[in-house]
């Protein structure tokens, strides 16, 4: 059993809590603190709330701290975090007189919480960037295999014929939603708490639009309660995160069955290839398998967020300040590896073409459009010409028979066995039915795997794309500008 400790912090409490969390703040919350600090000191002075001098005082003492770096603010036992130990040194520069006056019309927790937007914003911004290479790459695989046949799959199963580009084009339209989700996220994210001090604002004549245009956020949160007990902005980023995840896992998935020697269909590049230490022919695709597991991964450190945020009480509360740090962190992180090293291996992935056309037909996947022709030409109803192509198939699987053995003799059999009526077509007309890229070019319609529908839609994507990446370069542009201006009120006081 342990004895209680006489005075704080606890042993215990100082190994398991204190330590890692302060860790974890001089990772994240080190840069953001000293621009908010500089924020802080030049609303209050522009609201002449603290004089000139007292604003000097404070920018010329953050300058040191700055200029002496984190190591000058290690942990001591007893200063509870590193605001504290900021503040204390500060204190110790300047003198209690002017550096006391640094943590007036706030509180750790409208600013604990500013920080931690702060610190999201950028990885955020990151996680956006290498999605958008990622799609970038994409495109321009998709388009290199406007023409690659392939079968498609229903139920793990091949169903029809398709297109490499028409699959990935399929890829890139979640990834524009994940891309959608990241973008609500950040501007759930992108908003100032600053000015809430504890919860309920305060009495100081504050500019809390001020302090929110210095730090680049769009506006202040509206309520002053919200901005100490939201955690939506948390969450928001755990759904884009979780979404990418679970979209990405599935074409992970697929990915792992194409490298397959069964499937045939991809040919991972050597340079992500790791052999068998006693089988001399294996190429095992462990990069897969470790995207595959990081993905798992970044989910469940989503996750966390979620869980970590449901049944507490709204309001200010350890559990989605300093608790929350490995999850949201961790998942961005972890996205943004998994993102960039999805990237590498597009950049080098190599398709078996032509192993892939003859896959695309085998399993009869072309039989479809062969009771569509049926209805065109025959006059027959769809089920009528349905159960027709079933059986042939079904004949044809019984007899060890390929579509390629498909004729008319067949066709005229099998017909008058179902439907009591001799259906009658050439068999160029019933090969042509049953050729995959024939198959393919008649499903011509908007969004369809016809190569130059494929194109249109990639096209669109590529414009949605240039669009993203216009949005991404105007937000890292506003938080430049918004940097510049804090820079320029910062020297007007000092000078």
């Amino acid at each position: 059993m342990v004895d209680s400790a006489k005075t704080f912090p606890h042993p215990l409490y100082e190994q398991y809590v204190l330590q890692p969390f302060y860790r974890d703040a001089e990772q994240y919350y080190y840069e953001p603190m000293l621009v908010a600090n500089r924020t802080h000191v030049v609303m209050l002075a522009k609201c002449g709330i603290i004089s000139h001098e007292n604003a000097r005082a404070l920018l010329t003492a953050l300058a040191q701290v700055e200029a002496d770096g984190l190591d000058e603010l290690r942990y001591q036992s007893g200063v509870e975090d590193l605001f504290f130990a900021m503040e204390r040194k500060i204190i110790a520069l300047v003198g209690a007189e002017h550096g006391g006056n640094l943590q007036l019309a706030r509180s750790r927790n409208d600013l604990g919480y500013a920080l931690t937007r702060l610190a999201i914003r950028p990885r955020l911004l990151q996680v956006i960037e290498y999605l958008l290479q990622l799609r970038t790459v994409l495109i321009a695989f998709a388009r290199k295999h406007l023409e690659t046949l392939m079968p498609g799959y229903t139920h793990t199963q091949p169903a029809q014929p398709t297109t490499m580009a028409h699959y990935i084009a399929g890829v890139l339209a979640f990834q524009e939603r994940d891309m959608q989700r990241l973008q609500f996220a950040h501007r759930i994210n992108n908003q100032s708490p600053l000015g809430a001090a504890a919860l309920t604002g305060t009495g100081f004549p504050i500019d809390r639009h001020l302090s929110a245009r210095l730090l680049g956020f769009d506006r202040p949160m509206a309520s002053t309660y919200d901005s100490i007990g939201a955690s939506d902005n948390l969450t928001d980023v755990a759904h884009a995160i979780t979404s990418i995840g679970v979209n990405l896992s599935r074409f992970t998935k697929d990915m792992l069955f194409w490298a397959t020697r069964e499937s045939g269909a991809i040919r991972i590049d050597d340079s992500f290839i790791q052999i068998s230490s006693i089988m001399p022919q294996k190429r095992n695709p462990v990069v897969l398998e470790h995207l595959r597991a990081r993905i798992s991964r970044m989910i469940a450190q989503a996750h966390g967020v979620v869980i970590q945020c449901h049944n507490i009480p709204y309001g200010d509360t350890q559990d989605i300040e300093d608790e929350i740090f490995p999850f949201v962190f961790g998942s961005m992180e972890t996205a943004i590896e998994v993102l960039h090293l999805y990237r590498a291996v597009i950049e080098t992935l190599h398709v078996n073409v032509d192993y892939l056309r003859q896959r695309a037909i085998a399993g009869f996947t072309t039989v479809t459009e062969l009771a569509d022709t049926l209805v065109r030409e025959a006059n027959l109803s769809f089920r009528q010409a349905h159960s027709i192509v079933s059986q042939m198939v079904s004949y044809s699987l019984e007899k060890n028979l390929t579509p390629t053995d498909f004729d008319n003799v067949l066709l005229a059999q099998v017909s008058e066995s179902k439907i009591g009526q001799r259906i009658s077509m050439p068999d160029a007309m019933i090969q042509r039915a049953l050729d995959p890229a024939a198959f393919v070019a008649l499903r011509n319609l908007p969004g369809g795997a016809a190569p130059e529908s494929t194109a249109k839609v990639l096209d669109e994507q590529q414009a949605q794309l240039t669009m993203d990446f216009q949005w991404l370069s105007s937000v890292r542009a506003t938080l430049s500008r918004a940097n510049e201006a804090l820079q320029h009120e910062v020297q007007a006081i000092l000078q």
